[in-house]
Formats: C-alpha cells, sequence, structure tokens
C-alpha cells in the first residue's frame, strides 16, 4: 500500500495503518538516530518520540513532501533537539560540579555501531568520534549518505535544501573527517 494512503488512513483513525507506518520505517528513524546520537539507548527514545510526534502531527501533514521524507525531518529535528537538551544537562552539571554539590562526567563514551563487525570495532569507534565533532548540518547530510544510504536528491528533500548545497555539505564533512582522522591514520595504528 502507497505511504500516502496509509496517511490518510491514520488521518481517519486506523490504528492498525499506523502499526504499518511504524513497522516500515522504525528501522530507518532507528539507524538515523544511532547514527546521529551515537548511543542505543538515546536512538531508542528517540525512535519513541519520533512516533509520538507523527501520531500527534499527522493531521497537519499536507503531502508537500513524500511521508518517508516527513519522517526523516521529524527524526533529524528530535536528534537534535535531544543533542540540545543534553548539552543544556551537561553545561548545569558542570556549574553544579564547579560549586560541589555534584559530579558530571563531560566526555562522551566511546561508541560503536552494532553493524559493524568486530575486527573494525576500534576504526568504527574513531570515526564516529570524529563524525560527533562535525557540525549538525554536516553530520546529517554524513550520516543519511553513507549509513542510510540515501541519494543526495532524497537528502536534499528531507534536509530542504538544493542538491548542491548537499553535495557540498558532504564534501565538507568528508575533508573535515579527513583532517580529524589524519592523526590516527598518521600514526600508523
Amino acid at each position: 500500500m502507497p505511504d500516502s494512503d496509509i496517511i490518510e488512513q491514520i488521518k481517519s483513525g486506523d490504528s492498525a495503518a499506523f502499526r504499518c507506518l511504524f513497522e516500515e520505517y522504525k528501522d530507518r528513524v532507528y539507524n538515523t538516530s544511532l547514527g546521529i546520537l551515537q548511543n542505543v539507548s538515546d536512538a531508542e527514545d528517540t525512535v519513541q518520540d519520533v512516533f509520538v510526534e507523527i501520531f500527534n502531527s499527522i493531521g497537519k501533514f499536507r503531502g508537500d513532501s513524500s511521508p518517508g521524507t516527513w519522517i526523516y525531518r521529524i527524526t533529524l529535528n528530535k536528534c537534535f533537539e535531544h543533542i540540545r537538551k543534553s548539552k543544556r544537562k551537561k553545561r548545569f552539571g558542570f556549574m553544579e560540579s564547579i560549586f560541589g554539590e555534584k559530579s558530571e562526567s563531560l566526555n562522551l563514551p566511546d561508541f560503536n555501531h552494532p553493524g559493524v563487525i568486530m575486527e573494525n570495532k576500534e576504526r568504527s569507534a574513531v570515526l564516529f568520534r570524529a563524525v560527533d565533532k562535525l557540525n549538525d548540518s554536516q553530520k546529517s547530510a554524513f550520516v543519511l549518505s553513507k549509513i542510510e544510504g540515501l541519494s543526495v536528491k532524497e537528502i536534499s528533500s528531507i534536509m530542504n535544501l538544493t542538491e548542491s548545497s548537499v553535495e557540498s555539505l558532504l564534501h565538507r564533512a568528508k575533508n573535515n573527517l579527513k583532517k580529524l582522522l589524519s592523526d590516527y591514520y598518521n600514526s600508523g595504528l
């Protein structure tokens, strides 16, 4: 059944259609969230947040883009919303630690994507630490392209940018990753 038909059924209150939409997109939402957030628990929470948002705002979906594009946009927004909230918590935790009330680690944990085979775990962790240092736009474009395997055209629709802007983001992301990873690879590891 085409996504637009499912959307109309969901709008009319069909819970089975919502389950169909969930089953079709849950893995994509999870993988995108995991690539951006680099934390399994946070990615799982974001999947829930995304589908709650879809359920609550399905009536506002106008069909200007495909349902898949709309869902990816919601996913990216929820991921970066989560990052902003985490940064606020870290700043608050840091301030508490300055005043001696509470101590909280400010370092990101090593992240190993579950889809990476064992012998590539160390390189994967290094890559994901570098990806996490990219700005939001570059990180989004890179994750959608390299992890989700989306085309430049699909990414441009999701990010609401021109194809040349997406190509530029991907080019800058790759150049920034080369710089960030050069020390690791030049050290002979």
